[in-house]
């Protein structure tokens, strides 16, 4: 999502000070103990992040739509259209911040969100994931 590669500059009261290339070390080293593939990619604009999620070359989603959360249908109606299983997370405890953050067009169509645990929250949606896939 929007400005996800800020992180570790940004805010960091709310969103930590883990850089966002550090996230993704430790999101690629879970995913070598779980044994799945993963691909992490950071997109600012609505249109790059719908287009990839379209183009659908995974088994499941795991989604932070950051500010998109609240304001995108498009990225909703793009994640009901692929049909495949997507955990949205967000680092903040979205139901704690201001009111029109907490309003999400994103997990009425998705499996789960997981949200407010920092940067763990990746790595806590990985392993729900595996599960999904797993069973």
């Amino acid at each position: 999502g929007p400005n996800l590669n800020l992180l570790g500059k940004r805010e960091t009261k709310i969103y930590g000070t883990k850089s966002l290339e550090k996230i993704n070390k430790d999101i690629h080293s879970l995913a070598s103990e779980l044994g799945i593939d993963v691909r992490a990619v950071q997109l600012n604009g609505e249109k790059d992040i719908i287009d990839t999620i379209q183009k659908g070359d995974y088994d499941a989603l795991i989604i932070n739509p950051a500010a998109y959360t609240h304001t995108s249908i498009a990225i909703r109606d793009a994640i009901t259209a692929v049909n495949k299983p997507a955990v949205e997370v967000h680092i903040s405890n979205i139901h704690r911040r201001e009111e029109f953050r907490r309003k999400s067009f994103i997990s009425e169509v998705a499996v789960g969100q997981i949200c407010g645990f920092g940067p763990y929250t990746y790595l806590l949606a990985m392993r729900a994931i595996k599960n999904i896939l797993s069973k």
